[in-house]
Formats: C-alpha cells, sequence, structure tokens
C-alpha cells in the first residue's frame, strides 16, 4: 500500500497543487484501515526515488500532513489538514469526548540519506507559536529513529515552549492497539508531556537538551496499558522495519550507480550538467541582463 501511494503521488504530480492535494487526501481518506496502519509505519521516511525539493516531494509532504490527520481521527479526535499557508501549523486536532482542548500539530518526515539535523528542521520554537491562543497544545511528530537520540536545543525549546515531541512509532502503536480518546480515556496528558517533564525537580537546566524519548516511551506505554518492557519490544520491530527500509533505500542507489557506470561519455556529461543546474543558471542571468537592457 505505501508503494501505491508513492505511485499515486507520482501520476499526481503534473496536475495541479491543490487538485492533486485533493486527489491525495481522497485516496488517503477511503482506504481500509489496515492499509492506513501500514502507511503510518513507513510514511516518516521519504523514499530515495523521490528527488529533493521536487513536485513529488511537496506533495508527499501533503500526504504527509493528511495522514497525520487522519491519525488522529483514528484515536478519535477531530482533525483536518489545513489548506498550505505561510506561518501556520499544517494540522489542527479537537477532542470531540469532553475534555474541551484543541491542538495544533505539524508532520515531520526525513530520508535515510539526511545528514544531521538540528533545531530549524524541527521548527519546535515555530509550532509553539502556531498554536496561537485558541489553541491548548502543540504537538510534533517525526520519525522516531531520526530524533536526536543524545543531546540537542530542541528537548530544551519542548520543554520551555511546551511542545509535545512524539513519534510516527508511538502513534502507530496506539492505532495498532486501537487507542480512541472517549470519556473513559482522555489522550491530553500525552500532548501535555513536556509540561510535565519541564516540571520534573530532577530535571536540572543543564540536561535540559538531553533527549527524553525515553519518557515519552514511558508515558504512551502507561497511557496504552502496556509494561514498558512489552513497549520496548514492540518499538525493537520497528527499528527491524527501518534497517529493513534502509537496505531497500540503498538497493534503490546502488542501482542508480550501476546505470550511472553504463553512461556513454556524451550522456555522463549532460547528466553532470543537469545536476548542476547549469542551463538553468545561464537563464535566470540571461533573463536578469535582458531587464538591464530595457
Amino acid at each position: 500500500m505505501f508503494n501505491r501511494l508513492i505511485d499515486r503521488i507520482f501520476e499526481l504530480s503534473n496536475k495541479d497543487f491543490k487538485q492533486a492535494t485533493y486527489e491525495v487526501r481522497e485516496f488517503v481518506d477511503k482506504m481500509d484501515v489496515m492499509d492506513f496502519k501500514y502507511i503510518v509505519k513507513q510514511i516518516g521516511t521519504i523514499p530515495e526515488i523521490i528527488e529533493h525539493d521536487s513536485t513529488q516531494e511537496k506533495l508527499y509532504s501533503k500526504a504527509s500532513d493528511i495522514i497525520l490527520a487522519r491519525c488522529f481521527r483514528e484515536l478519535g479526535m477531530a482533525s483536518r489538514a489545513l489548506e498550505e499557508r505561510a506561518d501556520s501549523a499544517d494540522i489542527i486536532a479537537e477532542s470531540v469526548a469532553g475534555y474541551n482542548y484543541s491542538l495544533v500539530a505539524d508532520a515531520k518526515c526525513f530520508r535515510l540519506s539526511r545528514t544531521a539535523k538540528n533545531q530549524k528542521d524541527f521548527k519546535v520554537s515555530n509550532l509553539s507559536d502556531w498554536r496561537g491562543s485558541e489553541n491548548e497544545y502543540a504537538v510534533l511528530v517525526a520519525p522516531y529513529f531520526q530524533y536526536p537520540q543524545s543531546v540537542s536545543q530542541i528537548y530544551s525549546k519542548a520543554l520551555e515552549n511546551n511542545v509535545c515531541l512524539i513519534t510516527w512509532e508511538h502513534l502507530s502503536i496506539m492505532l495498532d492497539r486501537n487507542i480512541k480518546e472517549n470519556e473513559n480515556l482522555s489522550l491530553e496528558s500525552l500532548w501535555n508531556s513536556s509540561q510535565m517533564i519541564a516540571r520534573d525537580k530532577t530535571l536540572v537546566f543543564a540536561n535540559a537538551k538531553l533527549c527524553f524519548l525515553p519518557r515519552m516511551d514511558g508515558y504512551v506505554a502507561k497511557k496504552i496499558g502496556l509494561s514498558e518492557v512489552a513497549f520496548m519490544n514492540i518499538l525493537s520491530d520497528y527499528k527491524d522495519i527501518m534497517i529493513h527500509r534502509g537496505e531497500f533505500e540503498i538497493e534503490y542507489w546502488n542501482d542508480c550507480i550501476d546505470k550511472v557506470k553504463m553512461y556513454s561519455r556524451e550522456e555522463a556529461i549532460e547528466e553532470l550538467i543537469k545536476s548542476k543546474k547549469l542551463y538553468e543558471k545561464i537563464s535566470v542571468i540571461n533573463a536578469y541582463v535582458e531587464k538591464l537592457k530595457k
């Protein structure tokens, strides 16, 4: 099913972006719940076949928003992905079980080939601002094994601004166990987790940048009624999924290398010119010079 989503993104990439987004939303919202749960396990990793800064990458990002919005709905909330706007969150979700809170959320996906990430990649402070005065919580969702695993400013920023850092894997585990917010179960404490961690008197300022994902593991495990040992065993299965995914992406690049090795001299030169976008650079300068000539 994940490959079908990627195929659909490529099929739609030549359409008007608004129309393509509508059709991706229709594709995601109509899919069977088991297929959807499988996609949640994969969506956090951008396939290498999708070129950086391409229309396909932009549409993949929008698909991740739509998928995250459906995740919240599957968890028993009302949620939707917002129309593309500058300086705003991508998703809004609201409790409909009588708990009277709402949240904004941002979906993050990364390539396995991406180098070290920092605060700017996660936009924790921006997400806090996008919450505004009308939403109680701000939630960032990113792949578990792509979060910094030791020390990072994103953790101190999250504690300072009460931004919940949760993962696609956490949501996937909750969906697999059919967790839904209802009159007997509130998910609010999860979205408020950074504030609870910040209130911990044992957390001195010097440790504010330490990765607190293990704390989140404990919170999620407790919320869904699992021991932390059982939860970590499940999380280990997700690590295996990523290992398999990594092997698949390596195979893709090895195939690319094999194709490049078969290029003729002329094909290799043309490919190098394209990769450096030399024609585009000349075109931009030409347009600038022509404007000056007028």
